[in-house]
This record gives C-alpha cells, structure tokens and sequence, in this order.
C-alpha cells in the first residue's frame, strides 16, 4: 500500500469520521456532526465528500 501524504492522511481521517457518523445515524438516528456544530454541519458533510472524491482519485491514479 503506498503511504499517504499529509492531505491523503487528513482525507481518511475526515472520511473515517463520516463513516462513524453514518454508523450513529443509521444504528441509533443519532447525528453527531448536527449536534457538534448544528446549522454549520452541512460545511463539515462536504468537507467529509470532497475528502472521499480525493481519496478514491487517488486510489485510481495511483494505480495505473
């Protein structure tokens, strides 16, 4: 696996976190990013989409 630079590594932790909130959201309706920051969570939701988009740009051009 090739090691992640500093942006890459912020991408997984960012998109890891998302993954957790989805866990909360489906399992127990829970949504800890809207209780965390409220009417501004919708920056954090495309901050966490922008993350995943690199991410799997990077897997892609990564392995061609």
């Amino acid at each position: 696996m090739k090691k992640l630079n500093k942006l890459g590594l912020i991408a997984l932790v960012l998109v890891i976190i998302g993954g957790l909130n989805w866990g909360l959201v489906g399992f127990f309706s829970f949504d800890l990013v809207a209780q965390l920051f409220g009417g501004w969570a919708y920056i954090i939701y495309d901050i966490v989409g922008l993350s995943a988009l690199y991410l799997a740009y990077a897997y892609l051009v990564g392995k061609s």
